[in-house]
C-alpha cells in the first residue's frame, strides 16, 4: 500500500506490514475505519480487485440475502418451516421431523440433521442430489436443539430462497447485494440439479469483503441505499447458539467473540477468509487467506485475531 495514503488518514499501524507479511497463510488485509480505508495490502496471491474463493463466507452472505429476501415478501419469515414452503423438495423415505425444519434452524445451523461438513462433505458434495442427501441425514439432534456447522443447511437455505423467487441464487446475489454495493459476484458452484451452492464456495475481491462488512456495520446501508433491512441486521446479530469448536457464538449466519475488551462480530471462511466488524470502535476488517490449509481457532484464526488485538486496535485507539 502507498505510504501517502496511510499519512493521508493519520493512522500510523507500527508493525503490521511486518507482522502480518509473517503470517505465511495470509493473502490480504483491509482495514477501514469510520468507513475509510486505513490500510490495504497484498502480501501474496491475488490483487485486492480480484474475486477470490471465500468459501463459508458464503454462509453470511447467504444469511443477509435471507434477510432480503424476507423484506421482499418472497420468505414469509423465520419461523416458516420446510413443510410449508418446499413440500416438493422433501424426499418420501426422510424423517417426518424434516417438515419441521425452520428457516431459523438452517441459518443457525441447528437443523438437527447430521452434518454435511468436515469429514461428511466429500460424501455430500460428490452425491447425485444434494438436497436429497442433506434431507436423508439421520436426525443426530431435535430441529432448534444445538448448533453443527453444516455447509448442506445454508445450501438448503439458498435453494427455498431460489425456488421462492423463481430466480438463480446468483441472480439474486447479483441484484440484492452486487448492483446496490458495485461489485463483481462471479458464478459459483452448482449442485448436480443446478442449484448455486448456498454456504460455499462464492468468490468475491478483498474490497468486496470490505464493503460487505461495512454494510453490515452501519446497519445495512450503502451510501444512501437501504441494501438490506436495518431490521435483519439487527435481528442478525443477536447470537442464538454457539460453536463447539471454536466456543464463539453464533446469530444468522455470523459468529461473535470479543477480541482486546472489544466486541467482534465476524464471518468466517475455510483457510482464514474473514470480515471482521467491531462496531464499538468503527472498524471494519477484510482478510484472505490459503484457501487450501486449514484456519483452526488455535491456528492461522487465531493468529489474526491476535493480529487485530496487538497491532490494529491499539493503532486506532490512541
Amino acid at each position: 500500500m502507498p505510504t501517502s495514503l496511510l499519512a493521508a488518514n493519520a493512522v500510523s499501524f507500527d508493525g503490521l506490514a511486518e507482522k502480518a507479511a509473517g503470517l505465511d497463510q495470509l493473502h490480504s488485509l483491509t482495514i477501514l475505519h469510520h468507513g475509510e480505508t486505513r490500510f490495504e495490502e497484498v502480501f501474496r496471491g491475488p490483487s485486492l480487485e480480484q474475486a477470490v474463493n471465500v468459501k463459508s463466507v458464503s454462509k453470511s452472505i447467504v444469511a443477509l440475502m435471507t434477510g432480503i429476501a424476507i423484506d421482499r415478501g418472497i420468505l414469509p419469515g423465520t419461523d416458516a418451516t420446510l413443510g410449508a414452503l418446499v413440500p416438493d423438495l422433501l424426499p418420501d423415505d426422510a424423517d417426518p421431523r424434516v417438515e419441521a425444519i425452520t428457516i431459523a434452524d438452517l441459518l443457525t445451523m441447528q437443523a438437527g440433521l447430521e452434518r454435511t461438513s468436515g469429514p461428511n462433505y466429500g460424501a455430500w458434495v460428490e452425491s447425485p442430489d444434494w438436497v436429497r442427501y442433506v434431507l436423508t441425514r439421520p436426525f443426530e439432534a431435535e430441529p432448534g436443539e444445538r448448533f453443527q456447522y453444516s455447509t448442506g443447511s445454508y445450501h438448503l437455505l439458498g435453494v427455498v430462497i431460489a425456488r421462492l423467487a423463481d430466480r438463480s441464487l446468483l441472480d439474486l446475489a447479483r441484484e440484492w447485494l452486487g448492483e446496490p454495493l458495485d461489485i463483481a459476484i462471479p458464478a459459483w458452484t452448482r449442485d448436480p440439479q443446478g442449484y448455486y451452492m448456498g454456504g460455499n464456495n462464492m468468490a468475491l475481491s478483498p474490497r468486496a469483503l470490505a464493503k460487505i462488512g461495512e454494510l453490515v456495520r452501519l446497519d445495512g446501508r450503502y451510501g444512501q441505499t437501504q441494501v438490506v433491512p436495518s431490521d435483519w441486521i439487527e435481528t442478525s446479530l443477536v447470537m442464538r447458539t454457539r460453536s463447539p469448536f471454536s466456543g464463539d457464538a453464533y446469530g444468522f449466519g455470523w459468529f461473535e467473540t470479543e477480541i482486546g475488551g472489544t466486541r467482534a462480530v465476524y464471518a468466517r471462511g475455510y483457510g482464514g477468509q474473514m470480515i471482521y466488524i467491531m462496531d464499538d470502535v468503527a472498524l471494519t476488517i477484510a482478510v484472505t487467506s490459503d484457501p487450501t490449509r486449514p484456519a483452526r481457532s488455535d491456528g492461522h484464526v487465531g493468529d489474526l485475531h491476535d493480529l487485530v488485538e496487538e497491532v490494529v486496535l491499539p493503532a486506532i485507539t490512541v
